[in-house]
C-alpha cells in the first residue's frame, strides 16, 4: 500500500460506511394504500444460515431465565453510530427489539466507541470496561481498522483471541461482529483474511460470530440496499441500522438458546 493511502482509505470508509450513513439505494416514498407489493420497501430479511451459530451465551441464558437485568455493552467503531441520531443506530435498535421480545426483563445497553483502534489496541481497554459496566454480554465489533492498516492476520487472530479470553475471564459473554461489507472498497482492502480469522477464533472460544459482512452482502445482492452507490444519506443509514439491530436481536436470543416460551 502506498504511503498515505491508508489515511485516504480510512476517510473513504468512514465517509461511505460510518457515522453519516450507507450508500443510498432506491429510497422509495412512503407506500400509499394502493401501492403494489413490488413498490413496497424491501424487508431486509436474513437467511437462516447466516444467523446460525454453535456458539453459546450461558450468562445471557441464566439472566433471562432468572429474571435478572440483561446488561449489554457494545464495543465498536464509528460504524456503531449515526451522527446526531443515536436512537436510530443499531445498538438502540437492538435494545428496542430485545425489550419487545423480553418484556419482563430489564434491558440495559451502553456503547463504548474505540475509533481508529485495532483489536490489539482495544484489548488494553476491555477489562476496565467490563469492570466499570459489569455487562452480561459484550458485543465486540472489530476487524475493519486491522484490515485498513493491513495488520498481520496472525497477529489479528491472536489479539481477538486474547480479547475474548479477557472478557470471558472478567465474567461476560461475548458476541463478535465482523467487518461491514462495501463493494466499493473490495479492491482497496483485503477482508477475507480477517473474516476467516474471526471465524476461527470464534469457534476456538465457542462464542457466536454475527456475520455482518455476509448479511450486508446478501442485502446488497438481493437489492435491499445499493451499497455501491456513491450517494449517501442518513435515511439509508437508519434503514440499514434498523435491519442490523433486528437481525442481531434474533441472533442473540437464538445463541442464548431461549425458546419462544421464554420470549414475549
Amino acid at each position: 500500500m502506498r504511503p498515505g493511502s491508508g489515511a485516504v482509505l480510512a476517510l473513504s470508509l468512514l465517509a461511505g460506511l460510518g457515522a453519516t450513513g450507507w450508500a443510498r439505494a432506491e429510497d422509495a416514498p412512503p407506500a400509499s394504500p394502493q401501492a403494489s407489493p413490488q413498490s413496497l420497501p424491501q424487508a431486509c430479511e436474513v437467511p437462516a444460515y447466516l444467523l446460525g451459530t454453535d456458539g453459546v451465551l450461558p450468562k445471557v441464558t441464566d439472566a433471562v431465565k432468572n429474571g435478572r437485568p440483561l446488561n449489554i455493552l457494545v464495543v465498536g467503531s464509528r460504524s456503531s453510530t449515526i451522527a446526531a441520531s443515536a436512537d436510530s443506530a443499531y445498538p438502540a435498535k437492538l435494545q428496542a427489539a430485545l425489550k419487545e421480545k423480553l418484556p419482563s426483563i430489564q434491558i440495559n445497553l451502553s456503547v463504548e466507541l474505540q475509533p481508529g483502534k485495532t483489536a490489539e489496541e482495544t484489548d488494553t481497554t476491555l477489562v476496565k470496561l467490563v469492570e466499570a459496566k459489569r455487562p452480561t454480554l459484550v458485543i465486540w465489533q472489530t476487524g475493519t481498522v486491522d484490515a485498513m492498516r493491513s495488520v498481520d492476520p496472525d497477529d489479528f487472530r491472536s489479539a481477538v483471541g486474547d480479547g475474548i479470553a479477557a472478557l470471558q475471564n472478567a465474567g461476560a459473554d461475548v458476541v463478535l461482529v465482523n467487518l461491514q461489507y462495501s463493494p466499493r472498497t473490495e479492491t482497496m482492502i483485503s477482508a477475507p483474511p480477517y473474516l476467516d480469522n474471526m471465524r476461527v477464533v470464534a469457534q476456538q472460544h465457542n462464542v457466536p460470530l454475527f456475520d455482518r459482512f455476509a448479511i450486508m452482502r446478501h442485502w446488497n445482492d438481493a437489492g435491499d440496499f445499493d451499497l455501491f452507490s456513491t450517494v449517501h444519506g442518513p435515511d439509508m443509514a437508519k434503514r440499514v441500522h434498523a435491519c442490523l439491530g433486528r437481525a442481531l436481536s434474533k441472533f442473540v436470543l437464538d445463541a442464548a438458546r431461549l425458546d419462544q416460551a421464554q420470549q414475549n
